[in-house]
């Protein structure tokens, strides 16, 4: 009975990539705003206070998830819109997170609605968003009785799970609507596992069978053309707003049945102002990096698994030049920047011809990039990416390492065999990690350490560390002078040793910039524009407008 209608719409001409056209009325039943009080959203959504009388206590309501108001909070309830709250509860063997969205009707009247709209499409191209389109179909099916609705049936809340099932994600969209959520994943049935970005590893409320799992990759992959068999067990979906889906199908190769892995990314990359202000790194530190990308180092960010080594990758192409040629190579796209003139590339391993990170790395230097960006180094394309380093490309990317002696070793051993005499082409080697503080998890710029040169009689890299953290006291030191700086930086300008002073005022004023913008305007587009306004009107016109607490770029 179930797809019925989508075979329906499919073949009177409607899919989901058929043309848009502008929306003045929100199908949704429920509204996509949030409700500022525990009080108002109680009164609004009736179903949150059932979910509240079986607590033992009321947790704290935040209508704007901060890390700084919720730092020490381990019972914390927050809107995500549509109807949909997620409960946050720390401690016990794992912390927990409770899912609460409109009851879901029984599956019998979902079925019944389903058939009648099917019947309901007509003979004829449709055009327009789908979910207007089926919300339309959907009431004239309520309206003309061709469904009886039990007493009792909010037709609101029936909408919702409707729409959710035929243009949503089914039992993922309160979870994707979730954006502090970087990670959703189930090993199997059963419960649904979230990484939070405040409060790490939760297991939620939500308990889906082996059949619930596949009937929903199944659809899911059918939706976005993919082939999901026994045949073809292991894809990997880009959902509308840039998450990444990973499944793999069946017990054979899943025991505990199918599994899938949602890797969650922000709409608009996280930036460096909003990474100052949680203190992941201070704005001296980005003020710093900023200096140098201008002129194009090459870097590397290393740390261990979710540590945020991309987050912190994209939040960085900020500094390189806005008119500059960006080529990023990628197996899955997690990379985001803001230039015009950027061409984005990725792997294609299971499909037709195999294209690798060696294959695109190796065409890209016949494309004349300013940048070239690798998500992360592996294999053999760090051979290439550093000839490309040599030759004068500026590289930038990510790799598992957790000292330098540890990249030093993984860049000069096999599979990735960098010649050792090549690795003091590498400007920058900077360090990140997550630690636990309390009961929350942070994530900080360890260090940051140019790389001088390679000595070949000794046997060992020169580098010099510039910033430290020091995890006592959650702080970072900057040792007082930096070699690249005083050498790269000065000679790109065509400056002498007389205007070194000069430099670290700039420094300075940088850092001023970027505090300011943390505290005012932390959105990524809102450094970008201010990058700009540095590099037409300069760093002393812009620092000015800051003092005098004016918008930098206007």
């Amino acid at each position: 009975m179930r797809g019925k209608l989508d075979l329906a719409l499919k073949k009177f001409g409607f899919n989901s990539k058929s043309p848009k056209t502008e929306v003045k009325e929100d199908p949704w039943p429920f509204k996509k705003t949030v409700c500022e009080t525990l009080e108002s959203a109680v009164k609004e959504h009736p179903y949150l206070a059932d979910y509240l009388n079986t607590l033992p206590e009321t947790p704290k309501y935040v209508p704007n998830l901060d890390a700084g108001k919720i730092e020490k909070e381990t019972n914390v309830m927050y809107p995500l819109g549509l109807g949909i709250y997620a409960h946050v509860t720390v401690g016990g063997e794992i912390s927990k997170y409770a899912l609460i969205e409109p009851p879901k009707p029984d599956r019998e009247l979902l079925d019944k609605i389903e058939m009648a709209v099917a019947r309901l499409v007509e003979d004829r191209e449709y055009e327009g968003q789908k979910e207007n389109i089926l919300a339309a179909l959907f009431k004239r099916a309520i309206k003309s009785k061709m469904v009886k609705l039990p007493r009792g049936v909010d037709e609101k809340i029936l909408l919702y799970h409707f729409l959710r099932e035929k243009v949503g994600h089914g039992f993922l969209d309160g979870f994707l609507a979730d954006p502090a959520l970087e990670d959703i994943s189930i090993p199997g049935a059963g419960n649904i596992f979230v990484y939070h970005k405040l409060f790490g590893h939760l297991e939620t409320s939500v308990n889906v069978s082996k059949k619930e799992i596949d009937n929903l990759l199944r659809s899911i992959s059918e939706r976005y053309g993919k082939v999901l068999s026994y045949m073809h067990p292991i894809i990997d979906i880009h959902l509308p707003d840039g998450s990444r889906l990973n499944i793999v199908f069946g017990e054979d190769i899943s025991l505990r049945g199918s599994n899938f892995t949602v890797r969650k990314f922000p709409k608009e990359p996280i930036s460096v102002a909003q990474l100052i202000k949680w203190n992941t790194f201070t704005a001296e530190l980005a003020a710093y990096l900023w200096m140098l990308f201008e002129i194009g180092v090459s870097a590397i960010i290393c740390g261990e698994t979710a540590s945020g080594k991309t987050t912190t990758l994209n939040s960085l192409t900020c500094f390189i030049d806005s008119d500059s040629k960006i080529i990023s190579i990628e197996e899955t796209p997690e990379i985001s920047v803001y230039h015009k003139n950027w061409i984005r590339e990725v792997t294609r391993l299971h499909t037709g011809v195999p294209v690798t990170m060696f294959d695109l790395l190796k065409a890209a230097l016949r494309q004349r990039p300013d940048y070239i960006i690798i998500g992360e180094i592996r294999g053999e394309e760090g051979r290439i990416a550093f000839q490309a380093i040599e030759t004068g490309h500026p590289v930038l990317s990510t790799m598992h390492a957790g000292t330098l002696g540890q990249l030093f070793q993984r860049l000069t051993s096999h599979p990735i065999d960098v010649p050792k005499t090549h690795i003091d082409g590498l400007n920058l080697a900077i360090f990140q990690a997550r630690m636990e503080r309390g009961k929350k998890f942070i994530r900080r710029m360890t260090s940051i350490n140019e790389i001088i040169g390679y000595e070949p009689d000794e046997g060992r890299l020169n580098f010099l560390p510039i910033f430290m953290y020091d995890a006592d006291v959650d702080q970072f030191r900057f040792m007082g002078s930096s070699y690249h700086l005083e050498n790269k930086v000065l000679a790109f300008r065509g400056w002498g040793k007389e205007r070194l002073r000069e430099l670290y005022d700039e420094l300075k004023a940088r850092a001023e910039i970027l505090s300011f913008l943390a505290e005012n305007f932390p959105s990524f587009t809102d450094v970008w524009k201010t990058i700009i306004a540095v590099r037409n009107q300069g760093v002393w016109e812009v620092h000015r407008k800051v003092k005098e607490m004016r918008i930098p770029w206007q």
